[in-house]
């Protein structure tokens, strides 16, 4: 049987090796993505055509994997599931080349600019640089958009042979109305079409502009990045607003100008970067290992290649952009027969491209799990594993973060903390400080941890200074560059809990709590911003 991933069609039967248990796999992590990160088994059973058996073997590998979680009857996607988008995005090198440009035009001109890539006959993004604003663009990194409906759209098109302008009619005929497409408004069928003339003007321009194409109001101006070596449009920049803002003639004759100088600088950019090319980064290691020690414990609930299948996917990165088969087999650890197989169905269902001997990454891997993803904060990072803290202990944990504009630094007086992330105990004597609540940072477990405060065993104690009987150990949570930018802690009343208790008791599930909140945050600030909030 054969089943397509949501909205991207498979038009034709899969190849005699391809990995049935794969396709299956990959179709639950697609529906997932497109239900926002969340759906009820009999949910994922409509929506993929599964059996439910199949269903729940498949979620309890993925659970097993760390890229769901079973939240009562609802499988939800985790942020390490950000990790196959972050192979990509980390192959591909342009976020990480280009992300701070785009991000200083956008504090510039105090407008929305974004990076898109062509994905077969659509666009998708790799990186957003956002106004937070009460009317702003909610587009996130991995969404898919019809080519016609947007800026970058024809700057892609121009480039189209005519075997993809054929594939491109052939969709249009298909989907009027754009449903496969769910991060765009549907489309009128009856609207005008102009999108072939607008190729070629952009073919001659060298820009486009997207004039309320994708709905009313949202307004935008793009720009072709140019590989250096090919001379083909490796990405587009776009900056993006709304009519109340800018109408599309004001964003050609006052912005258009500004964008031409950015990505003037990025290409400049990427010249340098080709005659420095990346040192490869670790592969993953011990993944085939670990896929069966699983299948021993787990047995027939789990998927072994399901999981191995997936690995494949994070053997690609930063230097390892390009992949024989040897080379995916020696970073996975798999046999050369497991790692081909993989291949073949990751390029079944586009998830892959292959040239002679090497394989590569497309945009499409973006479209498991990052865009529901690519948009979370701090807060609801931690909320599942301070949740799971709590029942554990039974005592109240939080999660705070340094007030914005207090430098966490020891000597920062005054210095507050915020409350960013609770969960409660049952209890009839409970700590009860809610989201939002401003603590001094001095007087708290919390604020000691953040401000590097924290003894040598990596916390901060607070024994009833804030308040009677309220005794609280705290550790810091670190960003990648190694800063505590929050903190977590247990808080206990001093009758149930000695000093030396919650150091012996507390402390070591404190600790795991904040390692996987880190591990977390880790993966999914790779390549976005994650608001502590």
């Amino acid at each position: 049987m054969t089943v397509p991933l949501p909205s991207v069609p498979v038009a034709h039967e899969p190849p005699a090796e391809a990995v049935a248990p794969l396709i299956r796999g990959v179709a639950v992590l697609a529906a997932l993505t497109e239900a926002g990160g969340t759906l009820s088994a009999s949910a994922l059973e409509r929506r993929t055509g599964l059996a439910r058996s199949t269903v729940d073997r498949i979620t309890a590998t993925l659970a097993r994997m760390g890229y769901v979680r079973q939240d009562g009857r609802d499988a939800v996607l985790t942020p390490r599931v950000m990790e196959l988008g972050n192979a990509y995005l980390a192959a591909l090198r342009l976020p990480a080349l280009l992300d701070g440009h785009a991000d200083a035009v956008a504090d510039e001109l105090d407008e929305s600019v974004s990076l898109a890539v062509a994905d077969r006959d659509g666009i998708r993004f790799i990186h957003q640089a956002t106004r937070r604003r009460a009317m702003s663009v909610s587009f996130r990194i991995g969404d898919l958009l019809p080519a016609e409906r947007t800026a970058p759209g024809p700057l892609f098109a121009a480039e189209w042979t005519e075997r993809e302008w054929a594939a491109w009619r052939a969709r249009r005929a298909a989907d009027p109305a754009d449903a496969g497409f769910p991060a765009v408004p549907p489309r009128n069928p009856a609207a005008a079409d102009d999108f072939e003339a607008r190729t070629e003007e952009a073919r001659h321009s060298g820009w486009a502009l997207d004039d309320q194409l994708v709905e009313p109001g949202l307004v935008a101006v793009s720009v072709p990045v140019r590989d250096p070596g090919t001379g083909r449009v490796a990405c587009v920049a776009s900056v993006v607003s709304h009519t109340s803002r800018h109408t599309a003639a004001d964003l050609r004759e006052t912005l258009l100008p500004r964008l031409r100088t950015a990505v003037t600088t990025m290409e400049a950019e990427l010249r340098a970067a080709g005659a420095r090319p990346a040192e490869p980064g670790p592969p993953p290691a011990g993944l085939a290992v670990w896929t069966t020690a699983s299948k021993h414990e787990l047995g027939r609930d789990f998927v072994e290649s399901l999981a191995r299948g997936l690995t494949v996917l994070t053997a690609f990165g930063e230097g390892r952009s390009a992949l024989t088969l040897t080379d995916v087999a020696k970073a996975t650890g798999l046999a050369r027969a497991t790692a081909r197989r993989a291949l073949i169905t990751f390029e079944h269902l586009g998830l892959v491209s292959a040239d002679g001997r090497e394989f590569t990454l497309t945009p499409r891997v973006l479209s498991l799990g990052y865009p529901p993803l690519s948009r979370t904060t701090l807060s609801r990072l931690a909320a599942p594993w301070l949740r799971a803290l709590a029942d554990r202990l039974d005592e109240p944990t939080a999660l705070a973060v340094p007030v914005p504009g207090v430098p966490g630094v020891p000597g920062a007086e005054p210095a507050e903390i915020q409350y960013v992330a609770v969960a409660t105990a049952s209890r009839v004597l409970t700590v009860d400080i809610t989201v939002g609540t401003r603590l001094p940072a001095s007087r708290t477990a919390l604020g000691r941890a953040l401000l590097g405060l924290a003894g040598p065993g990596g916390y901060a104690l607070a024994d009833e200074e804030l308040e009677s009987g309220l005794r609280s150990i705290a550790v810091p949570v670190r960003d990648r560059a190694g800063r505590p930018v929050a903190a977590v802690n247990v808080a206990t009343h001093a009758a149930r809990r000695t000093l030396a208790e919650c150091v012996s008791e507390v402390l070591p599930a404190l600790h795991a709590t904040a390692a996987r909140i880190q591990d977390d945050l880790h993966i999914a600030s790779r390549f976005t911003h994650v608001p502590l909030s």
